[in-house]
């Protein structure tokens, strides 16, 4: 990645979307260097005044877009929306069934118009019989095999933050990418459709695949048969945790050693690894009695140093202040759309050792409308 340029420089997406799925879209081909206008209706997307656990969304997803205020329930708006599309490589969208095509706004509609557009649908489910339901994060994972997978046996428990909507936002993203290369070729656009649904059942593949070769139904996590005899959390001196892996022979004498209890090791009952899986609850107990005298701090390091895997139990809050998230400059200012400040997590890659990056403060509601339809107005009349 050059310097002085982004591999998306010169793309104009234009976003219709409110949430978290079609904004991480727009956000992944913003931080790429996109164009990305964000079409918020009068007050604004009502994801910037969400209370709870969606108040951070809005500025999570949405930063390096521009705002651009269209009232596309109005006959005005609508024309000036299909105007702007028009000179957009890329259309996002994220809203339930039918609501674009009530405005003129669908695929097949724009897409006489201009065949060179790509247009990506954010759905709740892909063409098929679900087709036409409703679909919240939490709902596909009941549905997709992740929330039986990640809570006990008999109480389902869906992962601890949007993983459907994210990742779906990010398979959004790479249709976009395949779809703008595959119009180098062909000079065509097309509809790109991600959905929840089919997400969640991508994330469950593995143990499907898993029951389709065993004949046998995998087990919950908590309730699974681990391969390996060390691989859980531990609770240490003052009731900090800590979760430790000894993944091979050589890593559990190492690890024995680390706790300057070598002649565990030794016992003939924990010889090889499928020994000690064979005995994992007294081995897990005897271990626990053990690190049940070690502080986390004065552990953590030597555990490092032998090439033990292991790993503090991290609330989110703690991150923000994450030595490594910091160095690696994966965690950078922001100025908010209030002008105020707040730190962000950036896209997890690297490119040609940069890291895409925050350019430009979070847009205030309709900060660019008279920017871009004031352009808009002069492509037109010229």
């Amino acid at each position: 990645m050059n310097q002085s340029t982004l591999p998306l420089e010169g793309v104009r997406v234009i976003e219709f979307t409110h949430m978290v799925m079609g904004p991480t879209c727009g956000m992944i081909l913003a931080d790429l260097g996109a164009e990305v206008i964000k079409i918020e209706p009068p007050g604004g997307d009502k994801t910037r005044n969400l209370p709870g656990l969606g108040i951070g969304f809005f500025r999570s997803f949405n930063r390096n877009k521009k705002s651009v205020v269209i009232d596309i329930n109005t006959e005005e708006g609508r024309e000036a929306a299909i105007d702007l599309i028009g000179e957009c490589d890329v259309l996002l969208e994220n809203f339930r069934p039918g609501l674009m095509a009530k405005f003129g706004l669908d695929y097949d509609t724009l897409s006489k118009a201009h065949p060179k557009l790509i247009y990506v649908s954010h759905k709740g489910f892909l063409p098929g019989p679900y087709e036409k339901r409703l679909a919240l994060d939490e709902v596909v994972q009941m549905m997709g095999g992740l929330a039986y997978m990640t809570g006990p046996a008999g109480r389902p428990l869906r992962a601890g933050t949007s993983v459907n909507d994210i990742m779906g936002g990010m398979f959004g993203a790479i249709g976009v990418l395949a779809a703008l290369r595959e119009r180098d070729l062909t000079g065509r656009g097309q509809e790109v459709q991600s959905a929840l649904f089919e997400n969640c059942v991508f994330l469950s593949a593995q143990h499907m695949q898993q029951y389709a070769m065993t004949r046998e139904a995998p087990p919950p996590m908590p309730s699974r048969v681990s391969a390996w005899s060390v691989y859980d959390v531990f609770t240490l001196a003052e009731g900090e945790q800590l979760f430790i892996g000894a993944v091979s022979d050589k890593q559990f004498v190492t690890l024995c050693d680390v706790l300057e209890r070598p002649e565990l090791a030794q016992e003939p009952g924990f010889a090889n690894n499928a020994m000690r899986v064979a005995v994992r609850p007294h081995l897990l107990e005897r271990l626990g009695e053990i690190l049940a005298h070690h502080r986390a701090d004065e552990l953590a390091p030597k555990l490092e140093a032998a090439g033990i895997p292991y790993a503090p139990i991290m609330r989110p809050e703690q991150l923000l202040d994450d030595p490594h998230l910091k160095a690696s400059g994966g965690l950078v200012p922001m100025q908010t759309d209030d002008g105020g400040t707040t730190d962000v997590v950036l896209l997890p890659l690297t490119m040609g050792g940069r890291r895409p990056g925050v350019r430009q403060p979070l847009a205030r509601v309709g900060e660019h409308t008279d920017e871009v339809l004031g352009q808009l107005r002069k492509n037109v009349t010229a």
